[in-house]
């Protein structure tokens, strides 16, 4: 569908480009910052509001699931408009409501701020998405998104560690702290420029170049086109099962508290015990950029290529985390010491303590199969959509994500708490865990299935892609009365393309 509006603003060169990007990846990790402060605090969080700590968990499941459903709307309006504007206000409203969060006495005050933080939370990865494919070209796309998916990956865990240590003695600190952090981040957005859609994309380059236009954008009537594009609809649904098995993996820092207070500690030291665990364990996101340079080599010698790496990684690496769960550890840290003597110690056992070691290097290749998921993910989506199109389908994808990541968080804990009489703790969350990953097995077969049908869909893009080029180039003779400039007799309108 066109739009008929005036040309945004183009924006500077180089450096004001890398400031904006750097900009929109860091406000990804800082959104992932916030989804995980609350899990390592949840024994801080539970008695102070007065609740089960199982209320608490219930309140990260819902805020997945509310995240996900607000980014539908976020990215089907930042798919019509400016995107930018829409960045800023969902910026301030997580920001907002993770300073409400530290605020409040009362569980349904709670609740709501994150519900309130969760739907801000929902524009930065949909509508972010939609901009950062439009600075990548589709041969760099896996290694360059691969950095957009680890920042969200780094976020999380940087929560995991700040909520941890800043939030052991009080759990309030770190909400306030990254809601000022959030401000910042909006006032930052404001020397950023406004990306043009479609500019990376060879086949409008040279009509961008030139000064045209990509100004189509997505209508109601184009969702039925998207459903029925057959690698959409496997690249949403492996979601499901996929992110059952990560959102139990936010339990990481329970299990870990859990086998820290089994061996005789105090629960402030065995919450920065268990968070700091939790993070070098998940160290192995970092191997994202692996994946994705991997499917971008693969993908240039066949279009099968992003699915089929993607497919591997997660079906490789469900025996290690099996394995993951059932090293024992032993921790010698000293108990009731200051939260950094906590960390250097645990960092020391690494290299001191075999089983550490062990544990540590399962988790690296486990999380660094799985972490070929995200990139391709993310590649494959701009691959076999137009540009208008993408940050619709990343948040249709985002939702069923958010609807699994929500069923494995809040079931992992029913779980444990259910295998609680087979299985002593910590035992009852390493069989919990360990049965969650069962789940990347349907998500490596759905991908499977992608890389058969996303060649056709890759080249029907190009094909519409080169159509539409023939359009973007600018009129060279005067607009007639009654017509819009670019829109002569002798080119189709956009919405009828």
């Amino acid at each position: 569908m066109r739009n008929g509006g005036t040309r945004s603003a183009r924006g500077g060169g180089p450096v004001h480009r890398f400031y904006s990007v750097t900009v929109f990846v860091v406000l990804a990790s800082l959104d992932n910052v916030a989804i995980g402060l609350v899990p390592p605090l949840y024994d801080s969080i539970a008695p102070d509001l007065g609740v089960e700590r199982a209320a608490v968990g219930l309140v990260t499941a819902a805020s997945f699931l509310v995240s996900a459903l607000a980014a539908v709307g976020w990215a089907y309006v930042g798919d019509r408009s400016n995107r930018k504007p829409l960045l800023m206000i969902g910026t301030l409203l997580w920001a907002a409501g993770t300073a409400g969060s530290g605020l409040v006495s009362a569980y349904p005050l709670f609740f709501s701020a994150q519900v309130v933080a969760a739907i801000g939370l929902g524009a930065v990865g949909s509508v972010g998405f939609s901009v950062v494919t439009d600075l990548v070209t589709p041969r760099r796309r896996g290694l360059v998104l691969s950095f957009w998916g680890l920042s969200q990956g780094v976020g999380t865990l940087a929560g995991t560690l700040v909520g941890g240590i800043l939030g052991a003695q009080d759990w309030r600190r770190p909400f306030l702290l990254l809601s000022a952090v959030g401000v910042a981040a909006t006032l930052a957005y404001l020397l950023t420029y406004d990306i043009r859609r479609g500019q990376s994309e060879p086949e409008l380059s040279g009509a961008l170049a030139a000064g045209g236009d990509y100004d189509y954008r997505i209508s109601r009537a184009d969702l039925p086109t998207i459903l029925a594009r057959r690698t959409n609809r496997w690249l949403i649904l492996q979601g499901l099962t996929a992110q059952v098995a990560f959102g139990s993996l936010v339990w990481l820092p329970a299990l870990f508290r859990e086998r820290a207070e089994d061996q005789g500690f105090s629960t402030a030291t065995a919450t920065v015990v268990g968070s700091v665990f939790a993070v070098l364990f998940q160290l192995g996101g970092v191997l994202s950029i692996v994946g994705g340079l991997v499917g971008d080599a693969v993908q240039r010698r066949t279009p099968r290529g992003r699915a089929l790496v993607a497919a591997i990684g997660v079906l490789a690496a469900v025996p290690f985390y099996l394995v993951l769960f059932f090293v024992p550890i032993r921790i010698d840290v000293p108990d009731g010491a200051s939260a950094g003597t906590v960390v250097l110690a645990v960092l020391g056992s690494v290299f001191t303590e075999p089983t550490v070691g062990f544990s540590l290097l399962t988790a690296l290749v486990a999380l660094g199969l799985t972490s070929a998921n995200s990139p391709n993910w993310f590649a494959l989506i701009a691959d076999v959509n137009p540009p208008e199109h993408r940050g619709t389908v990343y948040s249709l994808g985002n939702l069923v994500n958010g609807a699994g990541r929500a069923v494995g968080n809040g079931l992992i804990g029913v779980a444990a708490q259910a295998l609680r009489s087979a299985f002593p703790p910590p035992l009852n969350f390493a069989v919990g865990l360990a049965a969650f990953q069962l789940f990347f097995i349907p998500t490596g077969i759905m991908y499977w299935l992608a890389s058969r049908t996303a060649p056709r869909d890759i080249q029907r893009v190009h094909d519409l892609l080169s159509e539409r080029a023939e359009e973007v180039v600018p009129d060279q003779h005067p607009a007639r009365p009654g017509e819009t400039p670019g829109s002569g007799p002798d080119r189709p309108r956009r919405d009828q393309a």
